[in-house]
C-alpha cells in the first residue's frame, strides 16, 4: 500500500454528540460527496449510532446507497432535477428536496403512480440565491402539494461562519415569513430547519426543529479565521492522511525540482518523494504545506505531479525510501492539518478532505492518536 486515509469514527461519534447538545434539536448528518470523503456508508452508521435523527445527501444514488447498505434512518436527498426517477426515491422511503413548481408537478405524479405519498422537504431561497423557491414560492397552493406529503421546510445559510453579518438575520427573518405561509396552507407539523455546521455553532436562534451538520462532524472548523480552530471549537478532526516515501535521494545545492523548475534547493538537502498526487486529490497549485516525518516538518518543493510530490526533508534527516510520512493530520504533534493545506492551495479543508480520490483506500479505525 502506497498511501491510506485513516478515519476514526470514534472522532466522527464524538463531533455528532457535541453538535446534537450544542444545538438542542434534532440533527442531520450530512454524508454527501462519500461523507466528504471520509466514507459514505461507515460515516452514516456511525453517525446514526451517535445520535443522528436524520442523514443528508445531496445526490439520490448517494440516498439509495445507504438504504442499500441496510440503513433504515431517515434520509434526505436535496439535489434532485426534475427528470430524475421519483418513483425509487418514494419507493425507498427517501425524503426529496423539491425546489420548484416543476419538481412538485412530477413528484405528484409519482406519488399517484405508485399510489404512495412522496416525503418531501420543500426548499426555499432566503438569500443564498443558490437553490430553493423564489419568485414561484408566491404562485405555491394547495393544489401542487395535494398528492404529497410536506415534511418539513429548508433554506441555507450565506454567511453563517460570520456571525455578525447583517445578512444572517435577514435570512432568519425570511424564512419566517416563507414558514407562514405553508403553515397557511395547512401545514403544521413541519420539520423546519436552516442551520449548517457554522449557524449549529454560533447561532443557536436559528436552530428551529433540526440543524444540519457538515463539516463540523469531521471535526473540521466551518472557518478558521471567523469561528476558530477545531480544537477552538472542540471539535475532533476525524481523518489522517498518509502516504509512502517512493525514494530518497540526496541532491546538492541549486538543483531545480519538478516540472517547469519552477524551484530549486538552497543548499545541499535530502529530497523525498513521496506517493501521491493530483490524481489522489493532492492539489497541484499546493505551495507552503507538506509533510511530517519524525518530528519535523518537510515542505513541498516544485510543482505537485499527477501521481507524486517532492518535499524537502531537510540535510539532516534520516528518512530512507520507503518510510511513511504524515500529509496532514489532527495537528497536535506538530503536523500540518487539513486547514493548513486549505490555506496552502488557495482553498478551504472541505475541498482537501473531499477530493481525496478513490485511489486512496479510507482504513477505519477506533482512534488515530
Amino acid at each position: 500500500m502506497r498511501a491510506e486515509a485513516i478515519v476514526d469514527l470514534s472522532a466522527i461519534k464524538f463531533n455528532v454528540e457535541l453538535l446534537k447538545k450544542t444545538s438542542g434539536t434534532k440533527l442531520l448528518a450530512v454524508v454527501k460527496a462519500d461523507a466528504y470523503g471520509h466514507g459514505l456508508v461507515p460515516v452514516a452508521q456511525a453517525a446514526v449510532s451517535a445520535g443522528a435523527d436524520y442523514l443528508g445527501v445531496a445526490l439520490l444514488e448517494e440516498a439509495v446507497a445507504l438504504r442499500e447498505a441496510g440503513i433504515t434512518a431517515p434520509i434526505l436527498a436535496w439535489l434532485v432535477q426534475p427528470g430524475s426517477d421519483f418513483s425509487q426515491a418514494i419507493s425507498l422511503d427517501i425524503d426529496i428536496a423539491a425546489a420548484s413548481l416543476k419538481a412538485l408537478s412530477e413528484i405528484s405524479l409519482a406519488s399517484r403512480n405508485l399510489q404512495k405519498k412522496a416525503r418531501v422537504h420543500l426548499e426555499v431561497d432566503t438569500g443564498m440565491t443558490r437553490g430553493g423557491f423564489l419568485a414561484e414560492w408566491d404562485q405555491l397552493n394547495s393544489e401542487h402539494v395535494k398528492d404529497i406529503e410536506i415534511v418539513g421546510i429548508f433554506s441555507h445559510f450565506a454567511r453563517a461562519d460570520e456571525p455578525g453579518e447583517k445578512q444572517n438575520q435577514d435570512q432568519m427573518a425570511r424564512f419566517a415569513e416563507m414558514v407562514a405561509k405553508l403553515e397557511a396552507l395547512g401545514f403544521s407539523q413541519l420539520i423546519k430547519h436552516l442551520s449548517n455546521s457554522a449557524a449549529t455553532l454560533k447561532n443557536n436562534a436559528a436552530a428551529f426543529d433540526m440543524v444540519r451538520t457538515g463539516i463540523a462532524i469531521y471535526g473540521l472548523s466551518p472557518d478558521v479565521q471567523t469561528l476558530g480552530s477545531s480544537s477552538a471549537l472542540k471539535l475532533r478532526p476525524a481523518m489522517q492522511l498518509r502516504a509512502a516515501l517512493y525514494l530518497v535521494k540526496d541532491v546538492p545545492s541549486g538543483t531545480p525540482v519538478g516540472y517547469g523548475a519552477t524551484e530549486s534547493t538552497k543548499s545541499d538537502t535530502r529530497l523525498g518523494v513521496v506517493t501521491m498526487g493530483y490524481a489522489d486529490g493532492i492539489p497541484r497549485i499546493a505551495r507552503g504545506a507538506g509533510v511530517w516525518h519524525n518530528g519535523a516538518r518537510a515542505p513541498i518543493i516544485g510543482r505537485v505531479s499527477m501521481d507524486q510530490f517532492v518535499v524537502d526533508l531537510g540535510p539532516d534527516s534520516k528518512a530512507q525510501s520507503g518510510d511513511w510520512v504524515t500529509i496532514f493530520g489532527n495537528g497536535s504533534h506538530g503536523e500540518y492539518t487539513a486547514d493548513d493545506w486549505g490555506a496552502a492551495s488557495q482553498s478551504i479543508n472541505y475541498e482537501i478532505v473531499t477530493r481525496i480520490g478513490p485511489r486512496v483506500p479510507r482504513i477505519y479505525s477506533p482512534h488515530i492518536y
